[in-house]
């Protein structure tokens, strides 16, 4: 409530400090609500997160402007860690490997779109946060310290690729541009490649054709 002495501001923009994450973190030891992840299951893996770049739908997420924040919320979708805990029917990881997620942490698996690795359109696909996973948890991910991903969606990198400089690159951006490329046949040498605008997206688009060339 706006008192006598109060100014209302509606906020446009807002910049991010490093305290940001100390406090959504509960770095300093008073964050007000627990940041709990789910059971790491039998085709789970868990990560502790080091690093996780920044993407303007976080902002998006975290100012409600697509109408379905459910607060309090952690966003991040571009995460990098060390593999810490995984299920007892995992092949990909395991404890000690370096991996990252996405977007998504996991989905049904049985949909026609998941058999056809399309889960970004399952009905009952979860995301890295803001949603409800399986057990009833509230998913808060990057700028938190652990988060608990369904091996199917796990990206897995070599001991020798840093971590803190391939969050963006190769969790947002990287697929954003790439996947269609590979879908649409454009990621052969030879093929011809337009790209509209050079921004974050753009030139990683370019970057690839390059190198596929």
């Amino acid at each position: 409530v706006n008192g006598d002495n109060d100014i209302t501001l509606k906020i446009l923009y807002c910049g991010i400090c490093h305290s940001d994450l100390h406090s959504i973190k509960n770095e300093w030891g008073n964050a007000t609500y627990p940041i709990i992840p789910g059971a790491n299951g039998d085709n789970d893996i868990t990560l502790k997160i080091p690093y996780c770049g920044i993407c303007p739908s976080d902002l998006h997420s975290i100012k409600n402007e697509w109408g379905n924040a459910a607060y309090p919320i952690i966003p991040g979708h571009e995460i990098v860690g060390i593999v810490t805990e995984v299920g007892s029917n995992v092949t990909k990881c395991k404890i000690g490997d370096k991996a990252g997620v996405g977007c998504m942490v996991r989905s049904c698996r049985s949909y026609d779109s998941c058999a056809e690795n399309l889960e970004n359109y399952c009905t009952k696909i979860i995301l890295t946060y803001n949603s409800l996973d399986r057990d009833g948890t509230r998913t808060y991910d990057g700028y938190s310290d652990m988060v608990v991903i369904g091996e199917n969606f796990v990206i897995n990198f070599l001991d020798t690729i840093p971590l803190d400089g391939i969050s963006p690159l190769l969790l947002c951006a990287r697929i954003t541009v790439y996947s269609p490329m590979k879908y649409f046949g454009l990621s052969k040498p030879g093929m011809h490649l337009g790209v509209v605008g050079l921004g974050g997206l753009g030139h990683v688009a370019v970057k690839f054709a390059k190198a596929l060339d």
